[in-house]
Parts: C-alpha cells; structure tokens; sequence
C-alpha cells in the first residue's frame, strides 16, 4: 500500500497566476465596451448642452425682438402725438384760439417721447437708431415751428411740410425696424434649423 503525503509549500506572498490568452481577450473587450460607454455619454451630454444652447439663445432673441417691437410701436405712436398736438397748437394760433392746452399736450408728449428714444436707441441696430435719431431732428423742428409761430399764411404751410417732414423720417424708421427684426427672425429661424436636423 502506498501512502500519499501532501506537501504544503509555504510562500511570502499570493502567486501570480499567468494570464491566458482567453482572460487577455475578455478583459479587452470588457474596456472597448467601457470606452464607448463613456465615449456615447460624453457625444450625448454635448448635443444636449448646444441643443439647449440654441434654445436659450432663440428665446433671448424673441423676447428682444417683442422688447424691439414695442419699444418701436410706442416711440411712433407718441411722435404721431406730437405731430397732431403741434398741428392743434398752430391751427389754434391761425384761429386766433389761446394754444396753451394743445402747447402743454405736446410738451407732454416730447418728455414721453425723450425716455422712449432711449429704449429705442438700445434696442435697435445701428441703421433703426440713425432713423430715430432723424426722426427725432425733424421733430424737434416741428415743436419749434408749433412752440413760436409766425404771422400769416405761410405758418400753416411750414407746419405742414414739417409734419411731411417727420412723417418721411417714420417711414424710413419703420423700414429699417423692419430690416432689424427680419434678420434677427432669420437667424432664429436658422437655428430652428440646426436644431431640428439633429
């Protein structure tokens, strides 16, 4: 009968197993998954930060535009005050009437018309202030023309090619507002675009 006796090595430390070439192939497999894990997660996050990029910058541009529109609106609108009130004021002069009603209309209206110029002015591209800045000119004209009117006939006829005046530099003023808003509109639009196609 034979006798088996087991033999316990001892060792300093654990023993390095080698490697086969069959845990070499998993192991790699398992970081090429990890890598495009971590590669599809960074790709996604990116997208999504410029998508909503795009977003945020269509809303900022709306929302100035819509400021862009009022302020707009509300500068005409208060120079057409002006121009009806002056208009009062001299045909009130050409009756004969006391003025000083129609006069503190407009007076009125140009302190309004003052503080909505500069909301103009910061809103609109160089080409929609230029106009303003006419519009402004020619008005302030008129008011002159309205606040110390001349003797006869010819005051009504001044006052009237001022007011042409005011209402010529409007129109220009409407045109280039236009002009400001069409292209912020088309890059807006633009950028829908972009952000649709992805």
């Amino acid at each position: 009968m034979t006798v088996v006796v087991p033999v316990i090595r001892q060792t300093s430390g654990p023993e390095e197993v080698p490697v086969g070439e069959a845990d070499l192939v998993g192991m790699t497999s398992q970081i090429i998954t990890l890598v495009g894990v971590l590669s599809g997660a960074l790709l996604s996050f990116v997208v999504t930060h410029w998508a909503e990029r795009t977003k945020f910058r269509q809303t900022l541009a709306t929302r100035r535009d819509e400021r862009k529109l009022d302020a707009c609106i509300q500068y005409t609108s208060c120079v057409k005050e002006e121009v009806r009130t002056a208009r009062q004021a001299v045909e009130a002069c050409e009756r004969g009437d006391d003025n000083t009603e129609a006069l503190a209309e407009m007076e009125a209206a140009e302190a309004k018309r003052s503080v909505l110029f500069e909301g103009l002015i910061l809103l609109s591209d160089d080409t929609a202030a230029d106009a303003a800045r006419a519009v402004n000119e020619r008005t302030w004209n008129l008011l002159e023309r309205a606040r110390r009117p001349g003797p006869g006939p010819e005051m009504g006829a001044r006052q009237r090619e001022l007011s042409n005046f005011v209402i010529e530099a409007l129109n220009v003023l409407h045109l280039a507002a236009r002009r400001d808003l069409a292209m912020h509109n088309r890059s807006a639009a633009l950028g829908r675009r972009q952000t649709r196609a992805l």
